[in-house]
């Protein structure tokens, strides 16, 4: 008799499957991921130039009352998750609704845009990004925003002096909760984005007393938050020193 054929050892079902879904969901791939919508936010944002909000106007389209105020909202958060300057925002907000409804969508899409980037973040960045906190400052911040989360973020939504977009991924990559997170930026923005909302209403009248005061809050709290950063990064390379 003829000894039988060998057969080929089967491969596993799903096997090159399996190993393309790791390498898709690993954590590198994620952050090159998280990367790139953010570049091609940034991208499509710098083509459609929303400061020409504060030439043109609200499409006349759009206007509707209550409608537009929650559609500026919207695009406001998105518009924050593509890196695009919030005192512009705010100052449209402000020059489109006036000063009460112009500050509701301010703050709404504040903590949207917030919201959006943190999970981002920590959805696609937390991982890989964690990997990368060496030094004792870096350590330093982590361990601030993960036991003190609400405490830490509250502060830096008071004080201008740190970049709207870096806070949020910081939190992201920071063992920080999300609720925490929400609450604290949607307090810690109302005094800041308060002042730019009523200087874009009061745009049309720049010696009233309302924008005057919107003015100076302003500038004193961008003098104070410039301040803050100067003295802490001097003692930062203070410490290096030593």
């Amino acid at each position: 008799m003829l000894d039988p054929v060998p057969v080929p050892a089967a491969q596993p079902a799903g096997g090159l499957a399996v190993r393309c879904t790791r390498v898709l969901l690993s954590p590198w791939s994620r952050l090159s991921l998280l990367v790139a919508v953010l570049l091609a936010a940034a991208s499509t944002m710098l083509l459609l130039e929303p400061q020409r909000l504060l030439a043109s106007g609200w499409p006349a389209q759009l206007s509707g009352g209550a409608a537009a105020v929650v559609l500026f909202g919207l695009a406001y958060g998105v518009c924050t998750v593509a890196f695009v300057p919030r005192p512009l925002l705010n100052l449209a907000a402000g020059a489109l609704f006036g000063s009460q409804a112009g500050l509701a969508a301010a703050l709404a899409g504040t903590v949207l845009g917030a919201g959006i980037s943190f999970m981002l973040g920590r959805v696609l960045g937390q991982e890989a990004l964690r990997t990368l906190l060496r030094g004792r400052w870096m350590r330093a911040a982590d361990g601030q925003l993960s036991r003190h989360g609400f405490r830490s973020m509250l502060a830096l939504r008071l004080f201008p002096g740190v970049p709207f977009a870096a806070a949020n991924y910081c939190a992201a990559v920071s063992r920080m909760g999300y609720p925490p997170f929400l609450v604290a930026t949607g307090l810690g923005s109302i005094p800041n984005t308060a002042a730019y909302v009523v200087a874009g209403s009061e745009a049309a009248s720049p010696t009233s007393p309302a924008f005057l005061a919107a003015m100076g809050f302003i500038v004193l709290t961008g003098a104070g938050g410039a301040v803050v950063a100067w003295r802490r990064r001097h003692r930062f390379g203070a410490d290096r020193a030593q």
